[in-house]
């Protein structure tokens, strides 16, 4: 009996020793493995990143801004524009690109948004000012030749624009009431979109942004997304523009959009 008891104390010396080595070796195992897979891993993933944030092109700081202003001063959310305005001016946008973004706007969202607006940036600048900061003006809009016919050169930008002739005959609203017709032509296309402060781009981002705030419009969003894209911007900047105005205007007004923005971009697959 006490032989066996030895052999079985020596056995289970050495069984605990032998499951004690091979859990030391499985440890230093995995510890080897989690060295080389995991920075591997981590490596890929970040490459990976790195690939996808490449390709996804975004708004830059001074088109941000350029949504915001727009949006808030559609809403008549006037503190909320001056920390906008603020924002824009800090991104460089000048005192005359954003004199441009709301004097533009007044085409979709009338003259009363559009005056608070310019009232608001007038105080923005005012207080500017006393802190020291000297904003840049920026160019000023060059002379617009008004040698050729006025209603022509509307439907030259229009067409330029939608990437589509103008040349058909009036239908829909503008058929049911032809006047309106010439004041799209004559003054939202030729006197406005003809000014060169802002890009054909700048201003499209103004048009969307106003109308995603008012809301209700969704066919003339439709045309203007569409345009969007015609003059350069992407469906990822556009996805982008929605986010904005979500966390700048609200819920309701970006799902809007977003809906019509789908439909957008389903229709150029």
């Amino acid at each position: 009996m006490e032989i066996c008891e030895k052999y079985w104390l020596v056995h289970g010396v050495i069984f605990r020793f032998v499951i004690l080595l091979y859990n030391k070796l499985i440890q230093m195992a995995v510890r080897k493995f989690l060295m080389v897979v995991v920075p591997i891993s981590f490596l890929f993933f970040h490459l990976s990143a790195q690939n996808e944030m490449s390709s996804f092109q975004t708004l830059t700081e001074k088109q941000q801004s350029i949504i915001t202003i727009a949006a808030y001063t559609a809403k008549g959310e006037l503190q909320d524009l001056k920390s906008a305005l603020n924002e824009g001016l800090d991104a460089g946008l000048t005192i005359n690109e954003i004199k441009e973004v709301i004097v533009h706007l007044y085409a979709y969202c009338g003259f009363p948004r559009s005056i608070r607006g310019l009232q608001t940036f007038m105080e923005v600048l005012d207080e500017r000012k006393t802190k020291g900061i000297n904003d840049i003006p920026g160019a000023e809009a060059s002379p617009i030749n008004q040698e050729t016919d006025k209603y022509e050169r509307g439907k030259k930008v229009l067409g330029e624009l939608t990437k589509a002739p103008q040349d058909g005959a009036l239908t829909g609203y503008s058929a049911f009431a032809p006047v309106i017709d010439t004041f799209l032509k004559e003054h939202l296309f030729a006197d406005i979109f003809e000014r060169d402060v802002l890009t054909y781009a700048q201003r499209e981002l103004v048009t969307v942004s106003v109308i995603s705030s008012i809301g209700g419009a969704e066919p003339m969003l439709r045309s203007h997304l569409n345009i969007c894209l015609n003059v350069g911007l992407t469906a990822d900047q556009l996805q982008q523009f929605i986010y904005i105005i979500k966390s700048s205007v609200g819920k309701k007004e970006a799902k809007a959009a977003q809906k019509v923005l789908d439909e957008v971009l389903k229709s150029k697959l």
